[in-house]
């Protein structure tokens, strides 16, 4: 019988032994995990995970949910093709830094995409303090176009008084 592969995304309040008890149901179940990622977000753990079992999504749904509900998170799965193995590395880092505003991350992705700029990982944060908070955007993603011709697309931001930092990631492998 051939697997089924599922997107499995998990949401609740941040507390030890979250990923231990999912990933346990996961192997009682007889699934095995593919790619992964979990991280905390304000208070709150978000899990996203790929996993394959002979199981329908009804029935995964069905054995997982009472495991979820004990650790207080909900669940979404979606059935998906896996394409393991074709991790597509950075080739470009663009780092956002202004004053915490509306848009900020719209305006900046919207120059990107215009750019023809795949993003393949972004991460937020917010410094500074209560009373002067700064805003901290880290976008990875690969780009045809040199990184002076990025830098020219996210010039307009840099009027608005934000600040735009572009660089080339060099990967070395081997």
């Amino acid at each position: 019988m051939t697997d089924n592969w599922y997107m499995l995304t998990l949401i609740g309040e941040d507390k030890p032994g979250i990923v231990a008890a999912v990933t346990k149901g996961l192997f009682d179940l007889g699934l095995n995990l593919g790619e992964t990622s979990m991280l905390r977000l304000g208070g709150n753990f978000t899990i996203m995970m790929m996993v394959s079992g002979v199981l329908g999504e009804e029935a995964l749904r069905g054995h997982l949910q009472p495991i979820v509900e004990s650790q207080g998170m909900c669940l979404h799965v979606d059935p998906i093709r896996a394409h393991l193995h074709e991790h597509v590395l950075p080739n470009i880092q663009v780092t956002v830094t202004g004053a915490d505003r509306a848009g900020i991350v719209a305006q900046v992705t919207a120059a990107l995409a215009a750019a023809g700029f795949n993003i393949l990982d972004l991460e937020s944060d917010v410094a500074g303090t209560t009373h002067k908070p700064v805003y901290i955007l880290q976008i990875a993603g690969i780009s045809e176009l040199p990184v002076e011709r990025i830098e020219a697309t996210l010039d307009p931001l840099r009027a608005d008084g934000v600040d735009v930092n572009v660089t080339a990631i060099e990967t070395y492998i081997g």
